[in-house]
Order: C-alpha cells, then sequence, then structure tokens
C-alpha cells in the first residue's frame, strides 16, 4: 500500500535527480495517476475527481485509471503541490490561495470582494477567466486543468459574532499560507496564524486560535462547527479550488489519452458544481440543527475596510487586468 511517507520519499529522489528523465507511461500496458485531495471522501471536489476517474477508465477500457488518496492521506497541500511539480504524484485539487505566491494570477480569484456572488464567480470562470488562470501554470512543471468553485469563505470563531471589522480585533485566526489573506486579516484587525486545515480543529479546541475563515461546506465536513459556534456570513472572498497535474505526468500520456484527460477535467466542472451546490445546502441545515449562531454582517463596513488590500495588489498590471475583466461581468 503506498504512504505518505512512501510519496514524500519518492518527492525526494524527484528533487535530487531533476535531470533523469521520468518512465514514459504511455509504454505501459495500463496507467494508474495518483490524485489527492485534503477534503474528505464525500467531498465535491473529491467525488468530481473520481467522476473524471470513471469516465477515463470507460472511455479508455481500462487503460487510464485514477488512485485517489483524499483526507490529506499525503499530505498537506503545500506539500501535493511540490509533489506533482516533481512527478511523485500526478494530480492534485488545491484551494487557490495556497497558490497565491508561487502563481500571482491566482491572486485575482482571491482579492476581497473580487466576486460579487456565486453566479457572478461562474460566469466569471466560464468566460475565460479559469482558462486565463490556467494557461499560468505551464511556467513551473504544471498544467491547470480545472477551476473548481468553492463558495463564500465567511468568518467563524469561537467567541462571539462578527458584524463590523472592529468584531476581529485581537481573534487569533487561523489562514491559509497566503501573504494576501495574511494581509487582510491583519488589517481587519485579526491575528493570522497560517495552519493547516488539518491542524485547524485541533487549534481552537486548544485555544491556540479563535477561529478561522472557510466555506460552509468545509465547516461541516471538517467538523469545525463542534468548537465554534459563531458563524459570520462576511463572504469576503470566494476563492476557488483548482485541479493540477504534473506536466511530466501529463506529457508521458499517449496524445489521445492526454486530449481526452484534458476534456474530461473540464467536463467535471459542471458536475462538480452540481454536487457542491446540493452538498452546501444540507451542510448548512446540519450546522443550523446542531445550533450554530449565523449572523448578517455590516457589508459596507468590510468592503470599506478590505479596499487597501485591492488597492495594494491592483498595483500590479497582469493582476488590475484580470481583476477588471472580473468586475466588468459582475
Amino acid at each position: 500500500m503506498t504512504t505518505r511517507r512512501a510519496f514524500l520519499a519518492g518527492l525526494g529522489a524527484a528533487c535530487a535527480a531533476p535531470l533523469i528523465p521520468s518512465v514514459s507511461r504511455a509504454d505501459e500496458a495500463n496507467t494508474v495517476l495518483t490524485a489527492t485531495d485534503v477534503h474528505v471522501a464525500d467531498y465535491p471536489t473529491v467525488n468530481a475527481v473520481k467522476w473524471i476517474g470513471e469516465t477515463m477508465d470507460r472511455e479508455t477500457n481500462g487503460r487510464v485509471r485514477l488512485r485517489q488518496y483524499h483526507s490529506g492521506q499525503l499530505g498537506r497541500e503545500s506539500e501535493a503541490i511540490d509533489m506533482a511539480r516533481f512527478g511523485a504524484i500526478d494530480m492534485t485539487r488545491v484551494y487557490a490561495g495556497a497558490l497565491n505566491n508561487a502563481f500571482p494570477l491566482t491572486t485575482a480569484l482571491c482579492l476581497p470582494y473580487a466576486f460579487d456572488s456565486v453566479a457572478h464567480m461562474r460566469h466569471a470562470l466560464d468566460s475565460g477567466v479559469a482558462q486565463t488562470v490556467l494557461d499560468g501554470f505551464g511556467t513551473r512543471d504544471l498544467v491547470g486543468m480545472a477551476v473548481y468553485d468553492s463558495g463564500a469563505r465567511c468568518f467563524y470563531n469561537t467567541r462571539h459574532p462578527i458584524v463590523t471589522p472592529k468584531d476581529l480585533h485581537g481573534l487569533k485566526l487561523r489562514v491559509a499560507s497566503s501573504d494576501m489573506f495574511i494581509d487582510l486579516v491583519r488589517l481587519l484587525g485579526a491575528n493570522p496564524t497560517p495552519m493547516s486545515l488539518g491542524d485547524t480543529f485541533s487549534g481552537m479546541e486548544t485555544h491556540m486560535i479563535d477561529g478561522a475563515e472557510n466555506n460552509m461546506r468545509s465547516f461541516h465536513s471538517s467538523r469545525h462547527f463542534e468548537a465554534a459556534h459563531y458563524w459570520s456570513q462576511s463572504e469576503h472572498s470566494y476563492a476557488p479550488d483548482i485541479l493540477l497535474i504534473s506536466r511530466r505526468s501529463l506529457d508521458a500520456l499517449r496524445p489521445g489519452d492526454r486530449d481526452l484527460l484534458i476534456d474530461t477535467a473540464r467536463a467535471s466542472v459542471p458536475v462538480m458544481r452540481k454536487m457542491w451546490d446540493e452538498s452546501e445546502g444540507a451542510a448548512r441545515q446540519q450546522v443550523a440543527d446542531y445550533g450554530i449562531e449565523f449572523n448578517d454582517v455590516d457589508m459596507d463596513a468590510f468592503l470599506t475596510a478590505a479596499q487597501p488590500i485591492r488597492d495594494r495588489y491592483l498595483q500590479q498590471p497582469e493582476l488590475q487586468a484580470l481583476y477588471r475583466r472580473i468586475r466588468d461581468l459582475a
């Protein structure tokens, strides 16, 4: 059985010998691609990649199949990105915020209040914004295959409702390892604490942190609602998820299989969205039944407070151009 240790060992070997060509999988009778995700087995992104695997298996008569490792079995998202870059794994689904520092164009998708709603986000992504971002991955041994939206990110915590930015003052909040999200949370008055998703629950239970920011589906699937009883509908970001494949792995496929995989990944987007919409509604109902306290926020106050972050990052011409496209599609 493949373990996280074995995969990390493979990554080390790949890093140590970058000039050694990878084995051509196209010469093998069957190709088994590995895919990772930190989310649980029934999470929409996991099921969407499962759908890709089932489609590839069926369309190639079993010649190309996927083996999935969900629930962070092979490590954190930052580790998965590096493993994919060096060919130790083939595919991974990661949160766009974890990619901001290495792939700046992804920042446009994560900026506070760049999108007005799920409908706006999906319209913008489908109108060419997603493809522009995906095209930016080729410079670092990765290929962007699909952008999976993941709802509105909101604040939740163990202390009290958050209505205005001043209610965040003094709170220690888990954030992704993204300079932009760290800057945003600090600007709003909280103390940002970069931490993996898997460590967040214990961080709240042990009072290392007071809360976090994430979407409703992750709030439910990670059981964070059992520790943080206050959900505040800030909708401060609609940062999506991105499905990546190692350039080395993609190039090793037969040309026809390569094209089929890319087309299937694109076709998985509406499949994922349907599963997302259904599961997000169910998750919200379940956490409400648990007794979570929901509240709206002063949206104008948050928009005003976040403006300096947008102004700072939009000084970069490429980000400004992409952001302008997003806003024009609102």
